[in-house]
């Protein structure tokens, strides 16, 4: 685990050219130790400057810099003892720049001599990012489950701010937190106890509450933004003593349905709601007229709950008649391969399909065997099913407006908290190498003692006024 490794911490600074400057420097001949890991990473040109730490007990070394050059642009960061290699935000956009790849080299001081690690590459991609990064940042365990927020990052800069948190809320919970079409003045969340049920702003900064049942959950916007298809979820949890899986979500029953705004009314089928199957994360196509979810054979619950596989299934939508088709179809058979689908997401240009792949049950956030698996949206089978990234777990998804970039929560570090990783995914689904979300200083993600739940792009900053709560 992370924390049980000793950094090196290389608190940054610029210092005048005449006092930092290349060494010359006899090559160690080894990739520098880095965390976060931003070697050989492609970057969206407008992300905020991202920093990183040296993990180097062994060589022990004194005096760190970091060289980064682009084009004609060369840039020397020093090192104090505490944050990190920092570059200030404005050398940051001088190199970005100056070239679309930035060179790295690490140099220290050993023994009175200076030293230097291989260089290694920041590539810097021209499609950009969606601006703002929501989330729910709450602690990895349920036993402190009443200190929680809704945040907003600025994935430009380093800003954040809550949007909500339970102090405002006598201390209930809050999640589900969903966006129409990215557009931070149509979102919906759930609060839970005090002051329970759906509250939903469309384009008004106070909220309103639904008046839907309360047990509506996993909320997906269709793109007129007048239909939400949500699931209704009888749901339990159970702590494992033994099992690597430490906690386990499990429902005792769930079915789909839409819930039509303007007419206030739920638009249901028996085709999703049917007593012999749990169907669940409704998700919509690009272009509305399909909606994804998951559908598995009801067992008995808890007894059998590592017996539960979930298909990825499909339904027609006709948004105009308000009705579904009159069939389901099943995309990937889990009665077939004893596997089990959860969070299917569409690409907004409508490329690709991409969900989550686990072992068995629907709540793949703490199953380690978790991974992300893509398919063309348009495949009626998952025959040409592809891994993401075959060695790195992730149990949540959510893709960027413009379909270029995802945003995935993952335990990949230390297994207990979930941190935000993003990834490049170009027209003809290749992936580049993940990258935790930039922080300020490169400690943060050591420090901090919050999990990141349920990442979501927008369009920009979210006002939300809360009074009437």
């Amino acid at each position: 685990m992370i924390k049980k490794i000793l950094f090196v911490m290389l608190s940054a600074f610029v210092l005048a050219a005449c006092t930092l400057h290349r060494q010359e420097a006899e090559p160690l001949r080894q990739s520098a130790p880095l965390f976060p890991d931003y070697a050989d990473v492609l970057l969206p040109v407008n992300i905020s400057a991202p920093t990183f730490a040296l993990n180097d007990s062994a060589n022990a070394l004194e005096s760190v810099q970091a060289v980064f050059s682009s084009g004609s642009e060369t840039i020397i960061v020093g090192s104090d003892d505490t944050d990190g290699i920092c570059i200030s935000e404005a050398d940051w956009h001088k190199l970005v720049a100056a070239s679309h790849v930035i060179t790295v080299t690490i140099q220290g001081e050993k023994n009175g001599k200076w030293v230097e690690y291989d260089a290694f590459k920041m590539n810097i991609s021209p499609d950009s990012i969606d601006n703002t990064l929501v989330y729910r940042l709450i602690e990895p365990g349920y036993e402190v489950w009443n200190e929680m927020g809704i945040y907003q990052r600025s994935v430009e800069n380093y800003d954040e701010e809550a949007i909500i948190t339970n102090r405002q809320t006598d201390k209930g919970c809050m999640n589900c937190h969903s966006f129409c079409n990215y557009n931070p003045e149509q979102l919906m969340f759930h609060l839970r106890l005090n002051h329970a049920g759906t509250y939903m702003k469309n384009g008004k900064a106070r909220l309103r509450k639904l008046v839907t049942p309360k047990s509506l959950v996993y909320p997906s916007w269709h793109q007129s933004g007048r239909f939400i298809a949500f699931s209704q979820n009888d749901t339990k949890q159970m702590f494992h003593t033994t099992d690597r899986n430490r906690i386990e979500v499990f429902d005792f029953s769930s079915d789909v349905m839409v819930y039509d705004l303007e007419a206030d009314t739920l638009i249901t089928t028996p085709l999703l709601m049917s007593k012999t199957k749990f169907e669940t994360f409704p998700s919509w196509s690009a272009d509305g007229r399909t909606l994804y979810f998951c559908s598995a054979d009801s067992v008995k619950i808890p007894d059998d709950y590592d017996q539960v596989h979930y298909s990825l299934c499909s339904i027609g939508f006709d948004a105009e008649k308000k009705q579904f088709a009159d069939s389901v179809h099943v995309i990937y058979d889990a009665r077939q391969t004893q596997k089990s689908v959860s969070f299917p997401r569409c690409s907004p240009d409508g490329r690709h399909l991409v969900f989550t792949l686990s072992d068995y049950g629907n709540f793949s956030i703490w199953h380690k065997e978790a991974r992300l698996m893509m398919i063309p949206a348009n495949a009626t089978t998952a025959l040409e099913m592809v891994s993401i990234l075959p060695d790195f777990r992730a149990s949540y998804h959510s893709w960027s407006s413009n379909s270029r970039w995802m945003v995935m929560a993952s335990r990949q570090d230390d297994g207990l908290y979930t941190r935000p990783y993003i990834v490049h995914i170009d027209a003809d689904g290749k992936v580049s190498k993940p990258f935790l979300l930039p922080q300020s200083d490169a400690a943060y993600y050591l420090r901090t003692m919050k999990s990141y739940n349920i990442p979501e792009f927008t369009r920009g900053k979210v006002n939300v006024t809360l009074d009437g709560i």
